[in-house]
């Protein structure tokens, strides 16, 4: 199914329709691979922009943690918030610390992501695995 037909049938079902946690599947996949346009559609069907795992990532976090900066200023464009933690407390920018992404930390902290968020924070995530040296505001 192309993305307009995956986009055509969510317009038809809406958030109340069945055929819902397939497409926030799909929507945690694409943020996962960083595919920034077929995300868009979704988002423009009317997606939420800060929909969450059951375990709280949310489609930003997903794409951090996957090392997507694009994916990432896409999704801040449309108002996600850079800093919601997950159920463990972890922020988009301790995940993107933890995976080593520089790309992804600068976009964050460009984003006005707070390095001080979470347990542990982007901070304290450096410093346990040694990545102070991603970027100045993580010492």
């Amino acid at each position: 199914m192309s993305a307009q037909d995956e986009v055509e049938r969510f317009s038809g079902q809406g958030p109340g329709g069945e055929d819902f946690a397939d497409i926030a599947q799909r929507a945690f996949d694409l943020a996962r691979t960083g595919d920034s346009d077929r995300l868009e559609a979704y988002l423009s069907a009317g997606l939420p922009v800060d929909l969450a795992t059951g375990s709280g990532d949310s489609l930003l976090m997903l794409a951090a943690y996957h090392g997507h900066a694009a994916t990432v200023a896409a999704l801040a464009a449309r108002g996600a918030d850079v800093n919601a933690l997950n159920d463990r407390g972890q922020s988009p920018l301790a995940g993107a610390v933890f995976k080593g992404s520089a790309a992804v930390v600068e976009q964050l902290l460009k984003l006005g992501a707070d390095p001080d968020a979470g347990q542990p924070s982007a901070r304290q995530t450096a410093a346990m695995f040694d990545r102070v040296g991603l970027h100045p505001d993580l010492g």
